[in-house]
């Protein structure tokens, strides 16, 4: 897989964040409001670890 092929998987997951952002936002969710926020912060650690292994130009 080539660097350019990887940060486009890169940036396509950080777009899918935000449909995270709002499913942990709604409050009718109860216990699965919990995992949408734990799957959040998991895909922040992620996308960071991913940013410092393969730096963006």
């Amino acid at each position: 897989m080539t660097p350019e092929a990887l940060q486009e998987r890169i940036a396509a997951i950080a777009q899918q964040r935000e449909a995270l952002v709002r499913l942990s936002q709604q409050e009718n969710l109860g216990t699965l409001q919990l995992d949408a926020k734990q799957a959040l912060e998991e895909m922040d650690d992620l996308i960071a670890e991913l940013s410092r292994t393969f730096p963006q130009p």
